[in-house]
């Protein structure tokens, strides 16, 4: 008959007087970490001691037991008892319980105290959230959790967030089929069945990115920061009923609206309203848009309008304001600190002159009673109103067409005192039988002036300066007044306008220098064409040769325009290829850099509006073969936001951005991305999607 095994018999418990213990030299412990003793003897003032010490009897040198014991385990909550003693919250000889064990016993006390530290086993991530929510769910605030637990209220709500993800997640993070990266990823999503169905999609793969599960999550919604979210304000969007997910680990620059139908409704609602109360100041018409098309205004006339005078108390206020300002950046400009409250009040001064210096137009009521206004969003969610322009079918009914002045031999009809119109010839004798004299025949005035013609041409060729602003006014006539007299200097300013722009095309950065730059010389030139030439002359040769540079950088056409099948007589094939080689010319000259200009290939910018073959091939290129094979069995759609992520780090750039020549020069000089050596393997390979279809 098999014995039986011996039962164990457990070391007993007792409660010991304070006074009688004392800390073993065998306590294996001697750096210090984790919690504090201060913190460490707070949590026992406050729930009690929740282990008990370890403890053997110390010996006489006869081997008797003398009444007072040794810690080998537990030292540091021995000392959190004393430093309670020493803060007079608990007696020197108040009863601590403690496991004691035999004096004499084979297993040593150094023994003892590695294996309670070796064998403690730390609190899984996941009981430590569900321990957290189970907390808050008993009425427990956040901040008295933080409090307790000696972190701060934010780590308390990343665990929550994580507590709250689909219970299916939460066991393959269990059981390690998931990691925490991964969990956290999944934190911007409110909905269990999304969450689990994106898991789905990357179940069969062997490398799942956080990054991808985050552009999964927030592919149909809208950055807090974009500028429709920044129109209408946050705090209107949640009021109308929307939601904000929001990644409590990562940077996420305000969250995402995840119900962009209503966003777009409210924006819509409101910027309706603001192009009501634009058109109750009296114009025609107003034209409203999130985004307008890129040169909107092309073609129509610009109404005269006057600047509001400053009054002497806004005046005085601009002077008292810049002279502050002045001062504070004299007295701080060395300084390698300069506290907050200086910052706001140079921020504040800024913003006060901005509203002095910025100042209101007036507009005739009868020409605003012909001419409209555009309301629009700016990049920053402001609104951006453009007011004082006549549609070109307005033109000749408000009486705006070309009024040239009358010359000699001119044969234009003049009106009679009964409405009747009269031939100039009529009036030429009539003003002979008064005693005056013929005008000259338009024949001899044609031949007169032909030959001026020829002396002004040989003069001003002689004059390169003169040559110089000639061509000037003929381009900023073209430029800033559409509709402005014949010039003599026959030079065709041709303001490029794009067949098929688009969209968001003007709040790119190129588009927003060059706005800004023509609000800065629109300020600058008089508002009525005649006086134009006068002011040219009053600038100096660098001045002429900005505003040359700008108004030629308007009629500049790089655009491989779409030919028509059947031949409009406009454009033709022919004529693109000539234009788009001339223009390879130009940018190698300027040194285009394309990249550095802001432009980025994008999802929706580039790789959806290409094959999957082709985003293979660029993503190739860009990064090396590895990376095209590691997403080519991606979704359309997968595979474009993926091309995007892994090219945004490189300065590719597709076969149309590119300037031939350049690259041929440098090829590493940041104008494409250089391919990676297969066999050295590319860094960032790890990081890539592989989900499954």
């Amino acid at each position: 008959m098999a014995k039986s095994l011996p039962k164990i018999t457990l070391a007993p418990s007792r409660d010991i007087p304070l006074d009688r213990l004392r800390l073993s030299q065998s306590n294996v412990r001697r750096v210090k970490a984790g919690v504090s003793l201060d913190t460490l003897a707070a949590d026992i003032a406050r729930r009690g001691l929740l282990q008990s010490l370890n403890v053997r009897p110390l010996l006489d040198g006869e081997g008797q037991e003398t009444g007072q014991f040794e810690i080998p385990a537990g030292g540091r909550r021995f000392r959190a008892l004393e430093l309670l003693v020493k803060q007079k919250r608990l007696a020197k000889d108040a009863p601590i319980p403690c496991v004691v064990g035999g004096a004499a016993n084979d297993i040593l006390a150094e023994e003892d105290s590695l294996a309670e530290n070796s064998f403690r086993e730390a609190l899984h991530p996941l009981d430590e959230f569900r321990a957290m929510q189970a907390m808050v769910e008993k009425d427990a605030g956040i901040e008295e959790i933080a409090a307790h637990f000696h972190t701060t209220p934010a780590a308390v709500r990343q665990r929550l967030k994580l507590a709250s993800v689909s219970p299916r997640l939460h066991a393959l993070y269990a059981e390690e089929a998931m990691t925490l990266d991964q969990l956290m990823a999944f934190t911007i999503a409110e909905d269990h069945a999304r969450q689990e169905e994106v898991w789905e999609q990357l179940e069969h793969s062997f490398n799942k990115p956080a990054t991808w599960i985050r552009q999964k999550l927030t592919e149909n919604t809208v950055r807090a920061g974009d500028k429709r979210a920044r129109f209408i304000g946050l705090d209107t969007y949640l009021e109308a009923g929307g939601s904000i997910a929001r990644d409590l680990f990562e940077s996420d620059g305000g969250g995402w609206l995840t119900d962009p139908a209503l966003l777009d409704r409210l924006v819509d609602a409101k910027l309706k309203a603001e192009g009501a109360r634009i058109l109750a100041e009296g114009w025609k018409w107003v034209t409203t848009a999130i985004d307008l098309p890129w040169d909107a205004t092309r073609g129509f006339r610009e109404i005269d309008r006057e600047e509001v005078a400053m009054t002497e108390a806004e005046a005085a206020r601009v002077a008292e304001l810049e002279a502050e300002g002045e001062g504070l950046g004299d007295e701080w400009a060395d300084a390698h600190d300069v506290p907050d409250e200086v910052h706001a009040r140079i921020e504040a001064i800024d913003a006060e002159l901005g509203a002095l210096v910025d100042r209101p137009l007036i507009f005739a009521p009868e020409d605003m009673a012909m001419a409209g206004a555009f309301v629009s969003l700016d990049r920053d969610g402001s609104v951006r109103v453009e007011r004082g322009f006549v549609k070109p079918e307005d033109q000749l009914q408000g009486g705006l067409g070309d009024d040239s002045a009358s010359g000699p031999g001119d044969t234009t009809r003049s009106t009679g005192s009964d409405g009747e119109p009269v031939k100039a010839q009529d009036d030429a004798e009539g003003a002979e039988e008064a005693g005056g004299l013929r005008p000259l025949p338009d024949r001899l005035v044609s031949d007169l002036t032909a030959w001026r013609t020829l002396a002004l041409q040989d003069r001003v060729a002689q004059d390169p300066a003169l040559a110089f602003a000639a061509v000037l006014h003929v381009l900023v006539l073209g430029c800033f007044f559409s509709f402005s007299r014949e010039c003599c200097v026959q030079i065709a300013a041709n303001r490029v306008s794009f067949s098929n722009a688009p969209s968001g095309l003007r709040d790119c950065a190129p588009a927003q220098a060059i706005d800004a730059r023509a609000a800065a010389w629109k300020e600058r030139l008089p508002q009525s064409d005649k006086e134009v030439w006068s002011f040219l002359l009053t600038l100096d040769g660098e001045e002429q040769s900005q505003l040359l540079a700008h108004c030629v950088s308007l009629c500049v056409n790089a655009q491989a325009e779409v030919v028509p099948k059947y031949d409009n007589g406009r454009i033709s094939a022919h004529g693109v290829e000539r234009r788009i080689a001339h223009s390879h010319i130009l940018a190698l000259a300027a040194g285009l850099d394309v990249h550095g200009a802001g432009w980025r290939p994008t999802a929706a910018g580039y790789f959806s509006g290409v094959t999957k073959p082709q985003i293979l091939a660029d993503v190739a290129e860009a990064r090396g073969d590895e990376a095209a094979r590691m997403i080519g069995h991606l979704k359309k759609a997968d595979m474009a936001r993926e091309a995007e992520r892994l090219v945004e780090e490189t300065t590719w750039l597709p076969a149309p951005m590119r300037t031939p020549g350049m690259d041929d020069i440098d090829p590493n000089g940041g104008k494409t991305a250089v391919p990676v050596d297969a066999d050295e393997g590319d860094p960032g390979v790890a990081e890539l999607p592989v989900a499954a279809e």
